[in-house]
């Protein structure tokens, strides 16, 4: 069964959300990927406040494509998310409580979910033509230089995710690799 979740997200939901739970997502979730974290991160190094507050909030790695006419959003699949590893344990200090992408994630980042009481979902990678389907705003909000990579505000509706790394840092790549290795060493 899924999961339904409307956005923020905040700490009484999260802390019942494991490794494996299918959930659609509905609310306000952010868009950036490198180049954006990269300048997330800058701004912090120098005191500067950032251009979004990501208290309680998720940011979706994706760089979305250009909408077509009529369209509110192009294709927009996850990005992998270990392009953001560097950045992402500075980015959860700051408040931020999910994050939306595709792959594995680094100890660093693992240590800092479970620090920070924060969650990593992962969205199906090649289905970014059916995951616009579930944009239903968009609007360029920070960075805009930076063109696909712009920070957007992106109001979702039933925007399907699984749990991949929980609050307490169990991890679905971990469990499913052990579950493979025992069907592998079955046959």
């Amino acid at each position: 069964m899924k999961k339904k979740i409307t956005l923020p997200l905040q700490d009484e939901i999260i802390s019942t959300l494991e490794a494996g739970d299918e959930v659609l997502l509905s609310g306000i979730i952010y868009t950036g990927r490198d180049a954006a974290h990269k300048r997330m991160v800058e701004t912090l190094k120098e005191n500067q406040p950032l251009p979004i507050e990501l208290k309680n909030q998720i940011i979706y790695y994706v760089g979305p494509c250009p909408a077509k006419p009529g369209e509110i959003i192009g294709s927009c699949g996850p990005t992998t998310s270990g392009r953001m590893d560097a950045y992402t344990p500075i980015i959860l200090e700051q408040g931020l409580k999910g994050m939306i992408g595709k792959g594995e994630r680094n100890q660093a980042v693992i240590d800092g979910i479970i620090k920070n009481g924060a969650i990593y979902f992962t969205a199906i990678g090649g289905a970014g033509a059916l995951l616009a389907d579930r944009v239903k705003e968009a609007e360029v909000v920070a960075y805009e230089d930076l063109g696909a990579e712009a920070i957007y505000k992106l109001v979702v509706e039933d925007f399907p995710v699984v749990v991949t790394i929980d609050a307490k840092g169990n991890n679905l790549y971990d469990t499913q690799k052990e579950k493979y290795k025992k069907l592998l060493n079955k046959n």
